[in-house]
């Protein structure tokens, strides 16, 4: 069995404690506003066409984005960074796009990981069936749980879908016991006004955990923008700007006054 991954980021430290692994992997089944990975939507390999000036030249070339991997390969990976892993307390995470659409490689693969004694994560929208979710949990040590909204209806008007399910796993989640770090993306003029704040705070202090969840600020940019003319898609975040570091630090203390562990990350 093979995994389609889009990119694989070495000394990583913002997806997991320590240093880590991360594998980015292709298709999502949100088209979330925001989004800074275009290329991880797709469930398909793409072929995209670089640009490079030299002077006045330009130069192009095709590119592939997307390449299937094996659970071995993986571990090779992982195997030439096992001394920096081992030595921060890190481990291997899989992203995306949304890992689980690729729910049967990634069950493959953490188990795999947790043979050959890494620390697992997993990155996630929360959008997928409670089932699927159930049979990777055993081999999960962290679950990155993406929170973008609480209201259903915005939700779907921001990312395509219902959040229902996300809160329903969210707790299933929480209720396993499993650790547990929420991400919040802040999207100005989308998620963070007062109301929306304070319900998404609501709700994670209701999650029946003996400590709260953590919680990683994530602060809004652009770094993405330019990758969606190759992606034939429109950028349609043109008209927000990213949090000041002033806001993010609100936002933190908004939360940490709810009892949170919270990071701000960039």
């Amino acid at each position: 069995m093979k995994g389609l991954i889009f990119n694989v980021k070495r000394y990583s430290v913002h997806d997991g404690p320590g240093i880590r692994v991360t594998f980015f992997m292709k298709g999502c089944p949100l088209s979330c506003l925001w989004c800074h990975n275009p290329e991880g939507i797709s469930p398909e390999p793409q072929t995209v066409v670089q640009t490079r000036k030299v002077g006045e030249k330009e130069f192009n070339s095709r590119e592939m984005v997307g390449r299937y991997y094996s659970t071995s390969e993986i571990l090779e990976i992982l195997d030439r960074e096992r001394i920096f892993m081992e030595q921060s307390g890190g481990g291997v995470t899989f992203s995306g796009g949304e890992p689980m659409m690729q729910h049967e490689f990634l069950l493959e693969a953490l188990k795999a990981c947790r043979e050959h004694g890494y620390n697992t994560a997993v990155d996630t929208s929360g959008y997928s069936s409670a089932e699927s979710f159930m049979t990777i949990m055993p081999y999960t040590d962290i679950f990155l749980f993406d929170l973008k909204h609480t209201d259903d209806k915005l939700h779907v008007e921001y990312t395509g879908v219902s959040n229902d399910r996300i809160i329903e796993n969210l707790r299933m989640i929480c209720d396993s016991g499993k650790n547990v770090i929420v991400r919040v993306p802040v999207i100005p003029g989308k998620n963070d006004d007062e109301m929306t704040l304070k319900s998404m705070r609501d709700l994670l202090s209701s999650l029946n955990r003996d400590k709260p969840v953590g919680i990683n600020l994530l602060p809004f940019h652009r770094i993405g923008m330019n990758k969606y003319g190759k992606f034939g898609m429109n950028y349609r975040m043109n008209d927000t700007t990213p949090p000041s570091p002033q806001r993010m630090n609100e936002l933190k203390d908004f939360f940490e006054a709810g009892g949170f562990k919270v990071k701000v990350r960039g």
